[in-house]
């Protein structure tokens, strides 16, 4: 499979981005979570290749989201953004399969979610990756770093499995060091 390079998945931004500060806040987001995976995930025998991309590529289908379209329709968009230019299915899968730490089938019937019934788990370790990075950036108002434990809390509401599932991924990789992405990039750790 061709893995897409950073030039190439910039311009795929550039392109669905509907103006200037979504390309920005969602290109920025990308970067810092492939920042992070990079830190955490050396040693662990997986395609850093493949996990950059997939940093690079999961929130791109924040681009096509309406004011009314909850957020969470936001990987399957992308899905279909990277489906539509031909990408295949191991990237378009980050997209739709990185949302807190899986949503499975029942988490759509019992919550109601506007998605097919179906799950959207991370299934290798590339996903899971991808999945775990972008739990510590936010792309809220304004952007900001989330420490391990903020994130769990805020997990908490979903579920007793969704908290062990976020741990077991904390006991995999460990926790980044966000002090100096957090410096350089003038975002809070909360």
């Amino acid at each position: 499979m061709r893995i897409p390079g950073d030039a190439e998945i910039r311009a795929l931004h550039e392109r669905f981005a509907p103006n200037a500060d979504a390309f920005e806040l969602v290109w920025t987001h990308g970067e810092i979570v492939c920042r992070i995976a990079e830190q955490i995930g050396g040693g662990h025998g997986l395609d850093m290749n493949l996990v950059r991309a997939g940093c690079l590529l999961h929130d791109i289908g924040v681009y096509r989201l309406q004011p009314h379209d909850p957020y969470i329709l936001h990987g399957l968009l992308g899905y279909q953004i990277l489906g539509e230019v031909g990408l295949p299915e191991t990237l378009r899968r980050f997209c739709a399969h990185h949302t807190g730490v899986g949503i499975t089938r029942d988490d759509v019937v019992r919550q109601e979610l506007p998605l097919p019934h179906c799950d959207f788990l991370a299934e290798s370790g590339e996903e899971d990756l991808v999945m775990y990075a972008d739990k510590f950036h936010s792309k809220s108002t304004p952007p900001r770093f989330l420490t391990a434990g903020t994130f769990a809390l805020r997990l908490a509401r979903f579920g007793d499995d969704k908290v062990k599932r976020f741990q077991s991924l904390v006991d995999r990789f460990g926790e980044p060091d966000l002090t100096a992405l957090a410096t350089e990039y003038g975002h809070p750790v909360t």
